[in-house]
């Protein structure tokens, strides 16, 4: 079976980037560049949310089921660097060439991926082949937004039309939805230390992924009744199995 790879990244306003774009001294903090930040992006334009490449990556986590089973992770130590966590990422790709499968990857994660790798030097060759060395990729590779290499669920469900928040639709499936924080609060948990549970709200949202991955699966007719119970149950119990009071408020919130 081809590997399926859910994956979702949190990310934080990257400092040093943003001290060279403004010709801030090294010396101001970083808590206060994001605020200047913030501040001037909401005079432009009106909320506080930072073009892509003013992002900083600080978790990656994961979904991965191939015919070794199911598993759900963060990428690296949470003490590794960006660098070393984007590198992982990559890596993923090279060793299992997996479909991807993502909720708003194509118009956030992967764009935000693609400037940190560019900036870190990071190596990608299997996930940027267009069919130069592979011809299955020609016509089927990760960058093409009509290619299935990479899924999108909220561009292809939507039909390319707009904005679907994940939190939303997985309710109204009987996921429950984020878990612990929101996206927004991210930042400030950052500041805090709090990156495990940065991690944790990670790992909850690709986990919610990988479970609407199935239904549509079952909707589309790749998965029948049983197929698809039988995933769901292997879902499960892998995540009853996992240490964490994230993974026990998850499987409260999952209705079936």
């Amino acid at each position: 079976m081809t590997p399926v790879l859910a994956f979702d990244i949190e990310t934080v306003p990257d400092p040093a980037g943003l001290r060279k774009l403004q010709g801030l001294s090294s010396a101001l903090p970083d808590a206060e560049v994001a605020r200047m930040a913030f501040q001037l992006r909401r005079q432009a334009v009106g909320h506080d949310f930072l073009p892509l490449h003013q992002h900083r990556v600080v978790a990656v986590s994961c979904a991965l089921r191939d015919r070794d089973g199911f598993r759900v992770w963060s990428l690296g130590e949470p003490h590794e660097s960006e660098a070393q966590l984007v590198q992982r990422f990559f890596d993923g790709i090279e060793k299992f060439t997996p479909q991807l499968v993502s909720w708003n990857g194509g118009g956030f994660d992967l764009p935000v991926l693609h400037y940190r790798a560019l900036l870190h030097g990071v190596r990608a060759a299997r996930y940027w082949e267009w069919g130069e060395d592979d011809r299955e990729f020609r016509y089927n590779n990760y960058i093409s937004r009509y290619h299935n290499r990479h899924l999108d669920l909220m561009d292809l469900l939507g039909l390319y039309q707009g904005r679907v928040p994940l939190d939303e639709l997985a309710q109204m499936l009987g996921l429950p939805g984020k878990i612990g924080m929101h996206g927004a609060a991210v930042w400030e948990a950052f500041c805090a230390g709090g990156i495990e549970a940065i991690r944790h709200y990670c790992e909850a949202d690709v986990a919610n992924t990988y479970l609407i991955f199935l239904r549509f699966q079952l909707m589309r007719g790749a998965l029948d009744e049983a197929g698809y119970a039988a995933e769901c149950d292997l879902v499960r119990e892998t995540l009853a199995r996992l240490p964490g009071a994230h993974w026990q408020a998850f499987l409260d919130g999952w209705t079936r």
